[in-house]
């Protein structure tokens, strides 16, 4: 009987022993799948204005609630989700109160759709639009991990609580190197709260959306969740040089760095025979600078002969610019030719306004693929064109010949007339 019960108790050991060590690893893998999925935080404006009856005869505050709860229904159960709310809580007219009226209405993490929803429908148009102070909170809720993170931002109006300029802040978001991108909805825009709203989308790399129906805002926010769960690339930081020789060499992938006012940035790149090298760069302006302004990326030789160039202009109306260039290196009838090193030339003609630093230098991002060229690399190069330079010829050709044709007709009609 005793050794029974002995046996007994052993069994029960192994199990609870083998159970435990079948937990721990599950557990240790559900913690590392949580902290690389993708984050989303929607932020919704719920100020007073939100009770305006001009969206398909409802009220915004109505077609917000009825896009959230479809978007909740819709989201992937790879995306941690969370609801922050600005404006929903105080009513009065004291405005440095009304500035912090900004809460989590449902933390950042694994969706309760039923929870969620739950919380969504207690929402009641109320008070301020402190813009600013929520976007610097959801940069917080989003914080870890090492995921995509982005913010998608529903507003019906501009901030009320300047000086604290959500472009600024937007800009000292993403100067922070955190991945981090804000998305924003218009609802029924003005040209003010368009402006304010594009500004903010640009200094994360998002995207800024004008709204007047309530399925365009459904669409919308739910193309934005969906993004967020797509792989994404994280860049890699380096560091380029104040000339080819010194540059590092890269492969092909998405890099980061940072170039100050006035400075030039060089790397290398080694592209085989057959080849072709695709090379892109953005730069954000992530502080105050001065209207008109440009950036250029160039692809020279070793021994500084251009190959070619790519170049953009602004003029203060965006807070990133891009440029890409394409350089095909022709097929060599010599198995055993050597790579070209090819140096790629970073420059842009930013300035400093008035009282900005200039240190450390704007946010530069350099995307570098190289790929199997063309079976003609000089098709390439033709222009743009490529082959249809040969529909171009018969383009002019045919153009040439209806000409000579419409004149004699012409003539001949004229002649005609002049006869009778």
């Amino acid at each position: 009987m005793i050794r029974t019960q002995r046996l007994a108790a052993g069994a029960c050991a192994l199990l609870a022993a083998l159970a435990a060590g079948i937990a721990f690893p599950s557990g240790a893998v559900a913690d590392e799948t949580t902290a690389s999925a993708p984050k989303v935080d929607l932020v919704l404006d719920v100020s007073g204005s939100m009770r305006t009856k001009d969206i398909d005869g409802g009220t915004r505050m109505a077609a917000a609630k009825q896009a959230f709860n479809e978007v909740l229904d819709a989201t992937p159960e790879t995306v941690l989700l969370g609801i922050r709310t600005l404006g929903a809580n105080y009513p009065g007219d004291d405005r440095k109160t009304g500035c912090k009226d900004t809460a989590q209405l449902y933390p950042v993490g694994p969706l309760d759709r039923t929870e969620a929803k739950t919380a969504v429908a207690t929402l009641s148009p109320t008070g301020w639009t402190p813009i600013g102070p929520a976007l610097l909170k959801a940069a917080d809720d989003l914080e870890g991990g090492t995921g995509s993170k982005r913010i998608v931002l529903i507003s019906d109006g501009e901030d009320t609580c300047a000086p604290l300029d959500p472009c600024e802040v937007a800009r000292e978001i993403a100067a922070k190197g955190i991945g981090l991108t804000i998305d924003t909805l218009g609802l029924v825009p003005n040209t003010k709260m368009r402006q304010q709203l594009s500004c903010i989308a640009e200094a994360t790399g998002g995207t800024y959306t004008s709204v007047e129906h309530a399925d365009e805002l459904t669409d919308k926010v739910n193309q934005l969740v969906d993004r967020a769960a797509d792989p994404v690339v994280t860049p890699v930081a380096t560091q380029g040089a104040d000339s080819c020789a010194k540059a590092p060499t890269l492969k092909s992938g998405l890099y980061t760095d940072r170039e100050e006012f006035g400075q030039e940035r060089w790397y290398r790149v080694d592209v085989d025979p057959g080849q072709e090298l695709r090379a892109s760069v953005s730069v954000s302006a992530d502080r105050t600078v001065n209207p008109d302004y440009g950036v250029l990326l160039r692809a020279v030789t070793v021994h500084d002969r251009e190959i070619v160039r790519g170049e953009a202009a602004g003029l203060g109306r965006t807070d990133v610019i891009s440029t890409g260039l394409r350089y095909p290196k022709a097929e060599s009838d010599d198995d055993g030719a050597p790579a070209e090193t090819v140096c790629l030339q970073v420059t842009h003609s930013f300035s400093a306004a008035a009282g900005v630093k200039t240190t450390p230098g704007m946010p530069l991002e350099l995307t570098v693929d190289v790929v199997d060229g063309p079976s003609q690399a000089s098709d390439v190069a033709s222009f743009g064109l490529g082959r249809g330079w040969w529909l171009l010829g018969a383009l002019v050709l045919a153009g040439f010949l209806a000409g000579l044709v419409w004149g004699w007709l012409s003539r001949w009609r004229v002649a005609v007339w002049r006869t009778n």
